[in-house]
């Protein structure tokens, strides 16, 4: 068996394992769920449901790396990773050691137990493979970096490894354009894309783009297949909050049981509410909002299927830097 198929053997084991109800895999889920309150059971297993299906599949593998010239030589690589969604980082893992890289990752302490813990099971597949990852508090000695965070952070990571080849990201939301002649499904479908993980995701839909005239509350009551989200406390918390905002700023909205709609051109939303926009010329508008570095996906007819926001592939790249690529160019 080559390197690469043993890889790939480790990984499809992995996506079956995410995938069952082995108790020390249910212990992991529950404990990172009791350290990070957004981290529900749901939350959880729509995660390792999606990088099981998505990535781990062995054709999916096999044909994602097969446009790739894998390096022939090793190097260390600093991976940075967010938490704000579970396992919010593991693609960033998986190019890794896809590419065969020694990495050092540093976690989010929002999200410090699910990846540990994944490749605690790839170590007693294969110990001697699995040498090549270490979780640290520090990077140190590295010959290339991966970090994402907000833009603040961004700004701090550029500076620290400057020095080095680096791929450093940013804040990005996702953004749904309507037409008008969606059917209840696809609506509904677009809660998935607003709610999922509460809305704290890059590919969470976070502002609608309305044809002139749309009927506001249509998309309100599309969105109502989601109520159950407000029994969250945190949800909710943050729902009364914004709300006692705009009543205050004297600021218009429509309400639903789940989510505050208002007028806004800026792309990023807080937790429960969406922004929304009137636009008239279609094309012109996909046009500009391709063009937008805040913009990491787009959901609507011709674009992501309503609903698939959530389950990218293996080749959906963050900020749409190829992060494959960059790691296949550091070892020549």
């Amino acid at each position: 068996m080559s390197l690469l198929e043993k890889r790939i053997a480790l990984l499809s084991a992995l996506g079956q394992y995410m995938l069952s109800d082995a108790p020390e895999w249910l212990s992991a889920q529950d404990l990172a769920a009791r350290k990070n309150g957004w981290f529900t059971p749901e939350s959880i297993w729509l995660a390792a449901e999606n990088i099981a299906h998505s990535f781990l599949r062995p054709e999916a593998l096999r044909d994602w790396v097969s446009g790739y010239h894998l390096p022939e030589k090793s190097c260390t690589v600093g991976i940075v990773m967010a938490g704000n969604i579970p396992l919010v980082g593991f693609h960033d893992f998986l190019c890794g050691f896809m590419a065969g890289h020694f990495l050092q990752i540093k976690l989010s302490s929002k999200d410090d137990v699910l990846l540990p813990h994944l490749v605690g099971y790839l170590r007693s597949l294969d110990e001697a493979e699995m040498v090549r990852v270490q979780f640290v508090e520090r990077l140190q000695g590295c010959d290339a970096y991966i970090a994402t965070g907000s833009n603040n952070s961004a700004r701090y990571f550029e500076q620290y490894f400057g020095n080095r080849p680096h791929l450093i990201r940013q804040s990005r939301t996702s953004v749904a354009v309507l037409d008008g002649d969606e059917t209840p499904e696809e609506l509904q479908a677009l809660s998935r894309d607003v709610f999922d993980y509460f809305g704290l995701g890059c590919r969470n839909i976070t502002q609608v783009f309305l044809p002139e005239g749309y009927a506001l509350p249509r998309i309100l009551d599309a969105l109502q297949g989601e109520k159950h989200i407000t029994q969250h406390h945190k949800f909710r918390n943050n729902y009364d909050y914004h709300l006692a905002l705009y009543l205050l700023n004297k600021v218009p909205y429509l309400v639903s049981d789940n989510l505050i709609l208002v007028e806004n051109e800026i792309p990023f939303s807080a937790v429960a509410t969406l922004h929304y926009q009137f636009y008239t010329d279609r094309a012109a508008l996909l046009e500009r909002l391709r063009a937008d570095d805040r913009i990491q996906a787009i959901v609507g007819h011709g674009e992501i299927p309503f609903g698939g926001a959530q389950t990218p592939a293996l080749c959906d790249y963050a900020d749409g830097a190829d992060t494959m690529a960059f790691l296949c160019g550091l070892g020549g």
